[in-house]
């Protein structure tokens, strides 16, 4: 994998003029604030379309976006379509478009579990990559997976700028690697989030009341995250950090034997081959 920064991807690079959303959830609305708020594309220039024409009156308002009411209006208006839609549902956008497909055209996918090949199989041979981000997007601060079919390389520096507009992109030369990503970073604020869970419950058993429960942990949460990517700046990793914060015969050493235990390291490893596993047949 190969990391790259949205400085490095702006510099030289001509950001196509129009840009669709074929599917008007989160992770699009996610996606529409960033590229605004980074530059890379005009509110005039974005368009969106989904089948709740209330939802796209409510983002056309909001960014000051274009919308269609049909599907095959976005391959009529724009070189890059962003297939925001969920996955059980994109054999029929597929088909909706495939009739006004322009050459050049570059379709990126964020469905889970949809395959390269399986969207070539309704679209022929078309520019795609396949992007697997994840809900931090939301503020900014996604971690996404890229991988692109050959036709897309010539076009991958602007598929790596819109995601870097919401956090940071990472380049996958294995389409297999993305069941991996997406146990790892897809699902993985979700096992964050039940760590934080449940170190609350801990707290309010022994006495701390929920409210200043919750400010602790998740303050402590975000410190652990932002000290992180500081070392990993410096050339630390988090292992070392956590030696770093266990001092012999201390209470954090106290906690970490309990977890070792628990044989926690083997949990985690096994819940993220499992995702994987749960990927695989999903996208099977």
């Amino acid at each position: 994998m190969v990391r790259l920064t949205l400085r490095q991807l702006i510099t030289g690079v001509n950001i196509m003029e129009t840009i669709g959303f074929l599917g008007a959830g989160n992770m699009a609305e996610a996606l529409i604030k960033g590229i605004i708020t980074k530059g890379l594309y005009k509110p005039g220039s974005i368009f969106i379309s989904d089948i709740r024409a209330e939802r796209l009156q409510a983002l056309s308002k909001q960014y000051n976006i274009q919308q269609v009411s049909e599907n095959s209006r976005l391959t009529q208006k724009t070189q890059i379509i962003v297939l925001a839609v969920k996955p059980q549902n994109m054999a029929e956008a597929l088909e909706s478009i495939k009739e006004t497909i322009r050459p050049g055209t570059l379709f990126i996918s964020i469905a889970a579990g949809i395959k390269t090949a399986n969207i070539s199989s309704v679209l022929s041979d078309v520019a795609i990559v396949r992007v697997m981000p994840n809900t931090p997007a939301l503020i900014g601060e996604g971690a996404s997976a890229l991988f692109v079919n050959a036709k897309a390389r010539p076009m991958l520096d602007k598929a790596v700028s819109i995601f870097s507009a919401v956090g940071q992109a990472v380049l996958v030369d294995d389409e297999d690697l993305m069941d991996a990503v997406t146990a790892v970073s897809g699902s993985g604020p979700a096992y964050y989030f039940l760590l934080m869970e449940k170190m609350v419950d801990a707290a309010v058993e022994m006495g701390i009341d929920k409210i200043t429960a919750e400010k602790l942990v998740l303050q402590t949460a975000k410190g652990a995250a932002l000290l992180a990517l500081e070392a990993d700046a410096h050339g630390e990793n988090p292992a070392q950090l956590r030696q770093k914060v266990t001092s012999p015969g201390g209470t954090t050493q106290a906690a970490l034997q309990v977890l070792k235990d628990g044989k926690f390291s083997s949990l985690i490893t096994e819940a993220i081959q499992r995702a994987s596993s749960r990927s695989r047949e999903l996208s099977a």
